[in-house]
């Protein structure tokens, strides 16, 4: 691996930045979320692979805990990642936000396209990050995969106190809802501006560039894409990788 920041290729014009610098309380205590093992490998390099088996893809850069960058660099340097892609780690802020914006300071001349992705979905499919990059070059300013809702959804008011009952407002119609996943794929300049003037009711980077008034567009999503938060995801995960360790004859 080189510590150069510059894409191997000069056609290349796609990066990635994984912002993994949270604590994922959710799965409980220990090492933070981006480096749980996951069949014995950090959800973090699962990632950092799903984002470099693109071709389009030369650069990654991974957005580490601010005490952590040394730990996350000596990590990519342990374990086999693509010759062609390079890859790059700087320490994150306090919030994903700030985390995305560092990662997005990092990055060299020439990238065009920036992918966002969660290092918390370590098994997204090539062909869903292909697909994201496809549609940013067809003209889109924004793109998110995501897929159908299979449960309903309602809209409640919040309930005062956890676990008191809370009062049903709303049915969304469910054929208008998606799920959104990662990676989000961006005009860099796009994505930029969004990040130099948005700062309030910031759900994801797509919802910045919203609120730009530009256009967001949805491509499908894949559903081994999962965002692993809860103890019950790993299991999920470690079956999903059985899988497709049992599929491709290894």
């Amino acid at each position: 691996m080189s510590d150069d920041s510059r894409p191997s290729s000069s056609g290349a014009r796609t990066a990635a930045v994984i912002p993994a610098a949270g604590r994922g309380v959710r799965l409980g205590p220990g090492a933070p979320k981006a480096l749980r093992a996951l069949n014995g490998t950090p959800m973090l390099i699962h990632a950092v692979r799903a984002m470099a088996a693109s071709r389009a893809v030369s650069l990654v850069v991974v957005v580490a805990p601010p005490d952590g960058a040394a730990e996350v660099k000596t990590l990519l340097d342990a374990h086999a990642l693509p010759e062609r892609t390079e890859f790059l780690v700087v320490p994150g802020g306090d919030s994903r936000q700030e985390s995305v914006r560092i990662g997005l300071d990092a990055l060299p001349p020439g990238i065009d396209i920036v992918l966002v992705h969660d290092a918390a979905r370590p098994l997204v499919p090539v062909d869903t990050v292909d697909a994201v990059i496809e549609a940013v070059r067809e003209g889109a300013p924004a793109v998110v995969p995501a897929l159908p809702l299979a449960d309903t959804v309602k809209q409640v008011e919040p309930a005062g106190a956890p676990g008191e009952p809370e009062p049903v407002v709303a049915t969304p119609e469910r054929a208008r809802l998606r799920a959104v996943q990662t990676p989000q794929g961006f005009d860099r300049d796009t994505l930029v501006r969004a990040h130099e003037t948005v700062t309030e009711n910031v759900t994801d980077d797509a919802s910045m560039v919203e609120q730009l008034g530009l256009r967001v567009v949805v491509v499908p999503g894949h559903e081994e894409a999962f965002k692993v938060t809860r103890p019950l995801d790993l299991v999920l995960a470690e079956a999903v990788l059985a899988r497709r360790r049992l599929n491709d004859g290894f």
